[in-house]
């Protein structure tokens, strides 16, 4: 009897400590959660005990998606949009910024004029764009200095068709576009194809002096090409801020063809004069060569002389009439050269 007594004694302690383990236990869950349930209950945010216990259990900051849940629910963005504490959670843990696609929507709500919708936003955030900076360029223009001041030139350079370089500063007034956000063009884009079009559009200008007289030209002319397809951007407006004269490119670029020819026609000068000096030299070569078998010609005749001598062929008598019909020819070849009359013979 005793030893059933002590076993219920010892059964009653334990039932009791463990009632006082889990009093403490929801104790600690209340005392750490209580604030925000209070504020969830308060505010309409229906977010229960047991959804913050969750949370924990998942890994979620409490904190942040109750603040999120009541900012949304402040602002009357009610769970027929979308925004659930489980769609944040999921969110959060997805690496998206929770409270900053809140106050997107917000500032969304606000405007009465951008479509926004919860999945949008969050596809906008986890593609790694500032969702509320886009929104508020939706709300309020952004204006992007071209050339970006980040750059080494100061202006962009354009030459007319009369050859004279402007250069030009321009603003583009640009406004977010959320459809196109996901995958756009980013703002150096933008930057690159308004500068290509100034550029264009100065280059098809006669002349400069139309395009200082009517310098919207050049941003009707780059507006009309639609340069804000396929960015995150639409383009509200193009502004010149400034335009000065530049250098004469054209009269340099003339100067330095002309510069070019001279040399290409030196160079063609001084290859016919070396082809002549060298076909100069041939013919020189040439004519030495012709003295050259003459003297060896010339030196056969001895030999010739002496060899019909010996033969028989040639006499003493022939050989001295040939040597006086030779002296009479050369005197006759010397008198037809000076031009002297011949002295009468006696």
């Amino acid at each position: 009897m005793l030893l059933a007594q002590n076993a219920i004694t010892v059964m009653s302690i334990f039932v009791i400590l463990v009632a006082v383990i889990i009093g403490l236990v929801i104790l600690a869950v209340f005392a750490r959660y209580f604030r925000y349930w209070i504020q969830s209950v308060t505010t309409g945010a229906g977010i229960t005990i047991f959804d913050l216990l969750g949370m924990t259990f998942r890994k979620v900051n409490p904190a942040v998606i109750v603040r999120s849940k009541i900012m949304a629910v402040q602002a009357g963005l009610g769970e027929e949009t979308g925004i659930t504490s489980k769609a944040l959670e999921a969110h959060y843990l997805a690496g998206g910024n929770v409270p900053l696609v809140i106050r997107a929507l917000i500032a969304a709500l606000k405007a009465k004029t951008i479509p926004l919708t919860f999945q949008h936003a969050t596809a906008i955030d986890l593609a790694g764009r500032n969702v509320l900076e886009a929104v508020q360029t939706s709300v309020y223009p952004k204006v992007i200095d071209c050339p970006a001041k980040s750059t080494s030139r100061p202006t962009l350079d354009a030459v007319a068709k009369n050859g004279i370089q402007l250069k030009v500063t321009a603003r583009v007034t640009v406004r977010a576009n959320l459809e196109r956000l996901i995958g756009g063009a980013t703002e150096e884009t933008i930057i690159a194809r308004v500068g290509e079009g100034i550029v264009s559009a100065i280059g098809s200008a006669d002349s400069h002096a139309k395009v200082l007289e009517n310098p919207d030209m050049i941003s009707k002319a780059v507006l009309a090409r639609r340069l804000d397809s396929q960015t995150a951007f639409e383009i509200v407006s193009i502004d010149i801020a400034d335009i000065d004269v530049g250098d004469n490119i054209g009269a340099r670029l003339q100067a330095d063809q002309a510069e070019a020819d001279t040399r290409v026609a030196r160079a063609r000068a001084e290859g016919k004069r070396a082809m002549a000096a060298a076909a100069e030299q041939e013919m020189i070569a040439q004519v030495e060569e012709s003295r050259a078998r003459l003297v060896e010609a010339q030196a056969e005749v001895p030999r010739g002389m002496a060899e019909a001598f010996r033969s028989g062929r040639l006499g003493i008598v022939d050989y001295y009439k040939l040597k006086n019909i030779q002296a009479d020819t050369d005197m006759r070849t010397t008198i037809a050269g000076s031009g002297a009359a011949p002295r009468p013979q006696a």
